[in-house]
């Protein structure tokens, strides 16, 4: 295994230099991998090198090694903290406790004491990283996820486009019996509001929640020996989704049966009434998104149909057959591709677009407004995103012929993903420029504010709306230096201009540059450019 990564933090160099001469850090299973005077040099080191362990004293200026570790703490809970100190100071253990620093050590530092709780830190490292990659103890707590995991994927099947693999996939690690059906059908399952007053509700009805589990337990029991089946909530309906496989041995027909026998032995059970959606069937798992979406749109019939009992998308709609029509989860899926690539995803959505027009013996009408409507749903994705037609390489001038006369499906089908294509980069582009955007904003922000003493970066995410880690992340990226080091950059240069140009004394400048700390200021400049505010003045 790797060395873990240590830090020391101590105002004295000579403490520092001795400690790091004297330990033996390989054995111990450390590397130092740097050090600092105080806790505000510090944290610029933890932020650079993200060490698994900082040893810190306490009393230090500027910054001590309590305040030091809360910082930690706040920003890199994994690090561990182990503190030593010249005083015996109960409310210095107090504090230590409450931030949970491993170890408290008194000064002087003992080469056998360190090297020993050197070695028990690593021992417990060990440990941790061993469970975290122990085979089963993941198993077990993948097989208690399990529940949440495959609910998940069910929705992730009727919202977003899957390849049929990943489906067939899936569905066998996650332990759900619906694969090798001859095909599938949907069924939405909205529980009604109870009809009973409030003086004749049985103990079940107060206690509201329980009512979808028992409507669940008896849809399973009724289901079980007639075919298999996935029940899972759909958590952003909060309604209950039936996947059912018709197999050789049953029927949609006698499904449709037994769903409706399911609504009146709930409602004579469990005195609730409950309508079940029931979409058209599919031939393939990676198309169950459409009938689910028909099953949604059959329940929007229960105020003319009534509630209480099953309705077939069927029984209220024509029937599909023959017509082309270019939905929401056909919009979607087109969407998806465009917007992330890569270059195969869209080929694979054009031509999925292509081989419907195809297999659908459609009038020529259709297939006219078919392709009108997928030419509009790429404006507004462009329009959506605030896109120029005008740059994506001619688009405008074929947009606008083609709502003229339209290509044939060849034509048509180049055009959309030369079309796709040029989006897909545009946006790329977008993204890459957005993100220098804000980068660019961040450093502004930093340039008109670094008088601030409290400029920390969280303060600048909650006006970028950024999240901390993440801006972190993406300014290292972009500036080659760490949010710390770049606002110290900017203070000292500032603070140079003002001991150049102007009179104003040391510890003015220092407040104009955004430090408390007249000490302070001096010594991160004594730092940076080796000689102090006043010398470097002197030397002019």
């Amino acid at each position: 295994m790797d060395l873990y990564r240590i830090i020391l933090v101590d105002d004295e160099e000579e403490v520092r230099k001795s400690i790091i001469k004297k330990i033996d850090w390989k054995d111990a299973g450390f590397q130092v991998v740097g050090d600092a005077e105080n806790g505000q040099e510090a944290m610029e080191v933890v932020e650079a090198l993200e060490p698994d362990v900082v040893l810190t004293d306490v009393r230090m200026p500027y910054m001590d090694g309590l305040t030091l570790a809360e910082w930690v703490r706040q920003n890199y809970p994994s690090i561990k903290i182990i503190i030593f100190s010249g005083f015996d100071d109960f409310e210095y253990a107090k504090q230590a406790i409450r931030l949970n620093v491993i170890e408290y050590i008194l000064k002087p530092v003992n080469v056998e004491e360190l090297t020993a709780i050197l070695k028990k830190i690593k021992n417990s490292l060990d440990e941790e990283i061993a469970q975290k990659r122990n085979i089963d103890l993941l198993r077990e707590k993948y097989l208690k996820s399990l529940p949440i995991i495959r609910e998940q994927f069910l929705n992730d099947m009727l919202h977003r486009p899957i390849p049929e693999e990943v489906i067939h996939e899936k569905l066998r690690d996650y332990r759900v019996d619906i694969l090798g059906a001859k095909k599938w059908v949907i069924g939405v399952i909205e529980v009604e509001e109870s009809e009973i007053g409030k003086d004749g509700q049985s103990a079940l009805h107060q206690e509201q929640e329980l009512i979808p589990i028992s409507v669940r337990q008896l849809i399973e029991e009724m289901l079980k020996g007639y075919c298999r089946i996935a029940l899972f909530t759909s958590p952003m309906e909060m309604e209950q989704v039936l996947i059912a496989a018709i197999d050789e041995g049953n029927t949609q027909t006698r499904l449709i049966t037994v769903l409706g026998d399911v609504c009146k032995e709930v409602k004579r059970i469990l005195e609730v009434p409950v309508t079940i959606g029931i979409g058209h069937s599919c031939s393939s798992l990676s198309e169950v998104g459409g009938s689910y979406h028909s099953a949604v749109n059959a329940l929007g019939y229960k105020a003319i149909v009534g509630a209480g009992s099953t309705i077939y998308i069927n029984d209220v709609e024509p029937v599909d057959r023959g017509r082309l029509v270019w939905d929401s989860r056909s919009e979607a899926e087109l969407f998806t591709a465009v917007k992330f690539g890569p270059r195969e995803k869209i080929r694979q959505a054009v031509d999925g677009i292509l081989k419907r027009m195809e297999q659908t013996k459609a009038h020529t009408d259709q297939y006219q407004i078919f392709m009108r409507s997928v030419v509009n749903s790429m404006m507004q994705m462009i329009q959506q995103y605030d896109l120029s037609p005008a740059e994506l390489t001619g688009m405008e001038e074929r947009y606008l012929g083609m709502t003229g006369s339209m290509l044939k499906r060849e034509e048509f089908g180049g055009w959309l993903f030369q079309t796709g294509i040029r989006v897909n980069q545009a946006m790329n582009r977008e993204r890459e420029s957005s993100m220098k955007h804000l980068m660019q904003e961040a450093e502004r922000y930093i340039l008109e504010n670094y008088q601030d003493p409290g400029l920390s970066v969280e303060k600048l995410c909650r006006h970028l709306h950024m999240s901390p880690a993440y801006f972190s992340t993406m300014f290292k990226k972009e500036t080659g230096q760490t949010y710390t080091a770049y606002l110290t950059q900017v203070r000292l240069d500032r603070a140079v201009e003002l001991l150049d140009k102007t009179d104003d004394k040391t510890y003015v400048i220092a407040a104009k540059v955004g430090y408390q700390e007249q000490n302070y200021f001096s010594y991160v400049f004594k730092k940076r450019f080796g000689v102090s505010p006043s010398k470097y003045r002197g030397a002019k």
